[in-house]
Protein backbone atom coordinates (compact mmCIF):
# COMPACT_ATOMS: atom_id res chain seq x y z
CA UNK A 1 0.00 0.00 0.00
CA UNK A 2 1.35 3.39 -0.93
CA UNK A 3 1.41 6.33 1.51
CA UNK A 4 -1.10 8.17 -0.69
CA UNK A 5 -3.51 5.21 -0.71
CA UNK A 6 -3.15 4.77 3.06
CA UNK A 7 -3.80 8.46 3.67
CA UNK A 8 -6.82 8.36 1.37
CA UNK A 9 -8.26 5.37 3.25
CA UNK A 10 -7.81 7.04 6.62
CA UNK A 11 -9.38 10.25 5.33
CA UNK A 12 -12.42 8.27 4.19
CA UNK A 13 -12.77 6.64 7.62
CA UNK A 14 -12.51 10.01 9.35
CA UNK A 15 -15.11 11.46 6.97
CA UNK A 16 -17.55 8.68 7.91
CA UNK A 17 -16.95 9.20 11.64
CA UNK A 18 -16.84 13.00 11.69
CA UNK A 19 -19.72 14.69 13.39
CA UNK A 20 -20.19 16.00 16.89
CA UNK A 21 -22.37 13.08 18.07
CA UNK A 22 -21.47 10.09 15.90
CA UNK A 23 -18.87 8.61 18.24
CA UNK A 24 -21.19 9.04 21.23
CA UNK A 25 -23.97 7.26 19.34
CA UNK A 26 -21.63 4.46 18.28
CA UNK A 27 -20.35 3.92 21.84
CA UNK A 28 -23.91 3.77 23.18
CA UNK A 29 -24.73 1.16 20.54
CA UNK A 30 -21.58 -0.82 21.45
CA UNK A 31 -22.91 -0.98 25.02
CA UNK A 32 -26.46 -1.91 24.01
CA UNK A 33 -27.35 -4.33 21.24
CA UNK A 34 -30.42 -2.34 20.21
CA UNK A 35 -31.65 1.11 21.27
CA UNK A 36 -34.88 2.86 20.48
CA UNK A 37 -34.69 6.45 19.28
CA UNK A 38 -36.14 7.69 22.57
CA UNK A 39 -33.50 5.76 24.51
CA UNK A 40 -30.74 7.41 22.48
CA UNK A 41 -32.34 10.81 23.15
CA UNK A 42 -32.31 10.14 26.90
CA UNK A 43 -28.77 8.76 26.81
CA UNK A 44 -27.45 11.87 25.02
CA UNK A 45 -29.42 14.76 26.54
CA UNK A 46 -27.20 17.50 25.06
CA UNK A 47 -28.04 16.59 21.45
CA UNK A 48 -31.09 18.09 19.77
CA UNK A 49 -33.64 15.76 18.19
CA UNK A 50 -32.87 17.22 14.76
CA UNK A 51 -29.11 16.64 15.13
CA UNK A 52 -29.60 13.12 16.48
CA UNK A 53 -31.78 12.25 13.49
CA UNK A 54 -29.23 13.74 11.10
CA UNK A 55 -26.29 11.90 12.65
CA UNK A 56 -28.21 8.59 12.70
CA UNK A 57 -29.19 9.01 9.04
CA UNK A 58 -25.56 9.61 8.08
CA UNK A 59 -24.42 6.56 10.05
CA UNK A 60 -27.16 4.52 8.39
CA UNK A 61 -26.20 5.84 4.93
CA UNK A 62 -22.58 4.89 5.56
CA UNK A 63 -23.49 1.35 6.66
CA UNK A 64 -22.52 1.68 10.32
CA UNK A 65 -26.02 1.68 11.84
CA UNK A 66 -29.15 -0.24 10.90
CA UNK A 67 -32.57 1.33 11.42
CA UNK A 68 -35.73 -0.69 11.92
CA UNK A 69 -39.10 1.06 11.99
CA UNK A 70 -42.18 -0.74 13.28
CA UNK A 71 -45.62 0.16 11.88
CA UNK A 72 -47.08 1.20 15.25
CA UNK A 73 -48.68 4.22 16.82
CA UNK A 74 -46.75 5.85 18.36
CA UNK A 75 -43.90 5.00 16.00
CA UNK A 76 -41.25 2.63 17.29
CA UNK A 77 -37.81 2.94 15.71
CA UNK A 78 -34.79 0.90 16.78
CA UNK A 79 -31.12 1.28 15.93
CA UNK A 80 -28.28 -1.19 16.10
CA UNK A 81 -24.79 -1.47 14.73
CA UNK A 82 -24.32 -3.41 11.52
CA UNK A 83 -21.62 -6.09 11.37
CA UNK A 84 -19.38 -3.48 9.74
CA UNK A 85 -20.19 -1.03 12.54
CA UNK A 86 -19.36 -3.66 15.19
CA UNK A 87 -16.03 -4.24 13.43
CA UNK A 88 -15.10 -0.67 14.45
CA UNK A 89 -14.73 -1.71 18.10
CA UNK A 90 -11.10 -2.95 17.93
CA UNK A 91 -10.05 0.10 15.90
CA UNK A 92 -11.66 2.49 18.39
CA UNK A 93 -10.09 0.58 21.29
CA UNK A 94 -6.70 1.06 19.58
CA UNK A 95 -7.43 4.81 19.30
CA UNK A 96 -8.24 4.94 23.03
CA UNK A 97 -5.04 3.10 23.94
CA UNK A 98 -3.06 5.44 21.69
CA UNK A 99 -4.69 8.50 23.29
CA UNK A 100 -3.84 7.23 26.80
CA UNK A 101 -0.14 7.20 25.83
CA UNK A 102 -0.13 10.87 24.87
CA UNK A 103 2.67 12.70 26.64
CA UNK A 104 1.52 15.33 29.11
Amino acid sequence: MTPAKAASGVEEVLRVLEGRWKMVIIFHLFSNAVLRFSELERAIPAVSQKMLIQQLRELERDGIVERKAYPEVPPKVEYKLTAWGKALCPALDAFLQWAEKRPS
